[in-house]
């Protein structure tokens, strides 16, 4: 299963998605009551606006489904738009660039102990935007947290190199991603992990700090080494929400450094815009009373910049 819909118009793409959608519904009305069915759909529209090229209007569509068959045992799928493993956007008015894919199906446990996850399962467990592989990505294989009072120890095992969205589904052929984390909650305010990884031949070490200034502000560091080389990444930034005329703004802004050559640890992170020193911040909220939300984004890197805006609705 290549694709989930032929790459014709957007039109096209976005009347199959939700046809998909309505028999996925009518299946499950007749299931056992033992089962529940649930989803999140949501549609984004953006103006993409680079110094290296024209601006571009794209949209974007989500779609994850559950089957849930009791409070510890669930079966998940992710489908989203775009024809790259960090990327999730197709544009408008191009008709080579309408893509559907399902990028992730996998099972999860989830119990006192933590939870395991196994299939094709999600690159992340928060938001890792600044740092992380995409969330648009995905791993062949198996991740297992288990709790250890109020902290984690999470293991990866699977592939990571296959990297095409069509073949998201194809069984794995080989195992080249190992990550170990340890995560440690030290009090309300203070929080940090500790991971190895080896990605494709090139080993990692991570660390973490982050720090719950107040309910609205969490500030946050973070550096990743590359053992076989003086390679380094580093992201220091922020995050939260503040209030004009008791209307609630969102914020997100983060500093970053990444050397050259450093490798897929930074080429798959969301949107990848480039290395060397660079800088990331964005604006969002809810328009009041509708399902719609805004959001206004900067990216600079080097003599590259970028500026996102745009609506999106959820369903």
């Amino acid at each position: 299963m290549d694709s989930l819909v032929p790459r014709n118009s957007a039109l096209t793409t976005l009347a199959c998605f939700l046809i998909l959608s309505t028999v996925l519904i009518l299946v499950n009305v007749g299931s056992v009551s033992a089962q529940s069915f649930s989803q999140k759909l949501d549609v984004q529209l953006r103006a993409d606006d680079r110094s290296s090229r024209e601006i571009r209007y794209q949209y974007r569509v989500r779609y994850r489904p559950q089957i849930s068959f009791n409070d510890t045992w669930s079966v998940n799928a992710f489908a989203v738009t775009g024809d790259e493993f960090g990327s999730s956007h197709n544009t408008l008015n191009d008709s080579s660039a309408d893509h559907l894919y399902v990028r992730r199906v996998f099972g999860r446990h989830q119990g006192d102990y933590g939870k395991t996850e196994f299939g094709i399962i999600p690159t992340y467990k928060g938001r890792v935007s600044s740092s992380g592989l995409s969330k648009y990505g995905w791993i062949k294989g198996v991740r297992h947290v288990r709790a250890i009072g109020d902290n984690n120890l999470e293991i990866v095992v699977g592939q990571l190199t296959s990297l095409d969205p069509a073949r998201a589904l194809n069984a794995p052929d080989e195992f080249d991603y190992v990550e170990v984390e340890y995560s440690v909650q030290i009090n309300d305010i203070w929080s940090y992990e500790l991971s190895a990884e080896r990605m494709k031949n090139e080993n990692f070490l991570r660390t973490e700090l982050r720090y719950q200034y107040n309910n609205n502000i969490t500030l946050f560091g973070e550096v990743v080494g590359r053992l076989d080389s003086a390679k380094t990444k580093a992201v220091l930034g922020g995050e939260g929400e503040f209030s004009i005329s008791e209307y609630s703004v969102e914020y997100f802004a983060h500093y970053s450094y990444v050397s050259e050559n450093f490798g897929l640890r930074a080429e798959l992170t969301e949107d990848f815009l480039g290395t060397g020193h660079g800088f990331s911040g964005e604006l969002s909220g809810a328009l009041a009373s509708t399902q719609f939300d805004w959001f206004v984004r900067y990216d600079a890197v080097k003599d590259r910049t970028r500026l996102l805006a745009g609506l999106k609705w959820s369903l």
